[in-house]
């Protein structure tokens, strides 16, 4: 695919263009993600003496979102996935799959 972006100023019109190429073994090699498998290694992560507004904060997010989450209800954006990561130590694949790709 070939993006063409253009730009001009006072006195030049710039133009960039951008070669995208996609592998079709990557597009065919997707694996659904188990979004309730997620939630709940992220209420794992969250543990016993954490509720879910302490953890909700620690990343950003609001408890009731954690909890919607936390049953799986819906994908989690990637923002989400790279705060919870960052603040507790997990990779992104642990979150996802459950192993860390050792």
């Amino acid at each position: 695919m070939l993006v063409v972006i253009s730009f001009s100023n006072l006195y030049r019109t710039y133009f960039i263009y951008i070669l995208i190429e996609m592998s079709r073994k990557t597009l065919r090699s997707k694996v659904p993600i188990d979004w309730k498998a997620v939630g709940r290694r992220i209420r794992i992560l969250r543990g016993i003496d954490m509720t879910q507004e302490e953890f909700a904060g620690r990343v950003g997010v609001t408890q009731s979102y954690l909890s919607l989450v936390e049953h799986g209800h819906g994908e989690i954006g990637a923002a989400v996935l790279l705060a919870i990561s960052r603040e507790f130590g997990k990779s992104i694949e642990w979150l996802l799959t459950g192993t860390d790709g050792n």
